[in-house]
């Protein structure tokens, strides 16, 4: 008996450790902008909340919008292929990057698409090309239809919105279970962070040690964990997605076929239901193939922008 007993104390002295080890207290806002709110990082005051966004290059005004648990350093690559020829402007949504948590928790599509709308207006921006992956892509969508005078284009990559036929990634439900999702909150170690990023990429081995410390340390912004179990907690689907077919702004819909996350299968409804919809497809790439393969991701993305826009009258896929 008195064996057991010391193997069961070992055995929880060490789970205890393991735990204890595992715990990651948030990040203070001012420790996390003295290390990514470099130039030409800025931030301005909307409607209740401190955004963080960049704005950089010349040209036609490209808005890009990041996915779930991502920022806006997940567009840098398009920065970089196109900021020569376009303005490009990218931004942490509510719960994010440096932006961090929303006081009023505007964490469903909805309420984000007129977060942005109030961005757009604080900038002064009449129109733009109008892009999103992931829940980005459905605030996207969202967006393009209750404000489709802004819109020129629309940029859809492995983009949210159509209900699941399959069920949501282990994280997400985890983080929407009671107890549990409290739990996750506190303990966020590195490694989930690299797991998780490896199977959102179609080849794992692009994963840099500096992109999963990124991801791992602007997670840990104070109070963005906790706007993440909210956001997961906000609501599911809805019926808007029936609604694609209004949409008469030139679409191209961007997808990694290796995409784990949300299936190609979504690409290509995206395609059938927006009218004129253009569908390209990455055989190697995954969720993030702006950021997996920026520089052929934006060459695409190019040669949509500059070719003369078509009638909607057609579906097309590549």
């Amino acid at each position: 008996m008195k064996l057991r007993r010391k193997v069961l104390i070992t055995v929880l002295v060490l789970l205890a450790g393991v735990l204890a080890a595992s715990l990651r207290l948030d990040v203070s806002p001012q420790e996390l902008e003295a290390r990514y709110a470099t130039a030409p990082s800025r931030f301005v005051e909307v409607d209740g909340l401190r955004i963080h966004y960049r704005d950089q290059g010349q040209g036609p005004t490209l808005l890009l919008l990041h996915g779930s648990n991502a920022s806006l350093f997940t567009w840098e690559g398009w920065v970089r292929e196109l900021s020569e020829n376009y303005r490009v402007i990218t931004l942490d949504l509510p719960g994010h990057g440096l932006t961090g948590p929303d006081a009023r928790g505007r964490y469903t599509a909805d309420a984000m698409v007129e977060v942005v709308e109030a961005f757009r207006a604080r900038l002064g921006l009449e129109q733009f090309v109008l892009g999103g992956n992931s829940m980005g892509g459905s605030i996207s969508w969202r967006y393009a239809l209750l404000h489709p005078q802004r819109v020129t284009r629309l940029v859809l990559v492995d983009a949210a919105g159509f209900p699941r036929d399959t069920p949501a990634p282990l994280v997400f439900r985890l983080m929407r279970a009671p107890v549990v999702g409290e739990v996750l909150s506190l303990f966020s170690p590195r490694w989930v962070i690299d797991r998780n990023l490896r199977a959102v990429y179609g080849e794992p081995s692009r994963v840099t040690e500096a992109l999963v410390e990124q991801y791992h340390a602007l997670l840990l912004r104070e109070g963005n964990r906790t706007a993440t179990r909210e956001r997961m907690r906000a609501g599911g689907d809805d019926a808007r997605w029936k609604q694609l077919g209004e949409l008469r702004m030139p679409t191209l819909v961007l997808w990694g076929a290796k995409d784990a996350w949300i299936p190609l299968e979504h690409g290509q409804r995206f395609a059938r239901a927006i009218p004129g919809a253009r569908l390209i497809v990455y055989p190697e790439l995954g969720h993030v193939p702006m950021e997996e393969d920026a520089a052929r991701t934006a060459r695409e993305l190019r040669g949509f922008l500059e070719a003369s826009a078509p009638a909607p009258t057609g579906h097309g896929t590549l």
